[in-house]
């Protein structure tokens, strides 16, 4: 999914816009994580009526104070605004951890929309880690619904839940495909089963430190 972005610049929602430095960045982010690609104009009532549902929608999965662990969710704006000015506008009041296409790249934005099938917004694509669409407009849902949706999205993915994840595995250099984790972890319990076997080797020897693989 990150795939859709790459060659592409996008744009942090913080006061300055920042860039993603690198593909690797974009990796990061958007690796084993639903994506929204939300397309909307600022000047639209029904953006306007949806955009503070889809804020709080957002905002109660991935911000620590509602939640213990941020959600594996990931959301891309797509502007249809026709100057800068209404876009800056109308992002300025949305989540920071919101991505953005930036308003210049008119021509990658076109793209998306066809790509999409965009006709009238607000429109909310979801998509799965592989690239594959879950929902072509998940707007009514997430009225409907709320933060449930996410659960509903997770069934029919394939993310692999960072509960079972080693921590080292959480923020560190995205795996290229999401199996990678899975036989990593295999790889390292195997390692540790064979030092344990070594001939010799003195069970006290770690200090006292209760063993154990540091699932947990």
């Amino acid at each position: 999914m990150a795939e859709l972005f790459l060659g592409k610049v996008l744009l942090k929602n913080n006061s300055d816009q920042d860039e993603l430095d690198t593909e690797r960045e974009v990796w990061k982010i958007l690796e084993n994580r639903i994506l929204l690609l939300y397309f909307a104009e600022s000047g639209c009532l029904r953006c306007q009526e949806f955009a503070p549902l889809l804020k709080e929608f957002f905002t109660k999965l991935t911000d620590e104070f509602y939640v213990n662990r941020a959600s594996q969710l990931a959301l891309v704006y797509v502007t249809l605004d026709r100057t800068e000015e209404e876009h800056d506008n109308f992002i300025k009041d949305m989540p920071k951890r919101w991505l953005l296409v930036p308003f210049e790249d008119e021509e990658f934005r076109r793209e998306l929309e066809v790509q999409f099938s965009v006709s009238e917004v607000p429109v909310l694509v979801v998509l799965k880690p592989s690239g594959q669409i879950i929902s072509p407009n998940a707007v009514d849902e997430v009225v409907r619904l709320g933060p449930p949706c996410f659960k509903n999205w997770q069934e029919v993915s394939e993310i692999i839940d960072r509960s079972f994840l080693l921590p080292e595995f959480c923020d560190s250099t995205p795996s290229r495909s999401v199996s990678d984790p899975i036989r990593r972890i295999k790889y390292k319990v195997e390692s540790n089963k064979k030092k344990n076997e070594r001939p010799g080797r003195d069970d006290d020897d770690d200090g006292g430190g209760g063993g154990g693989t540091g699932f947990f």
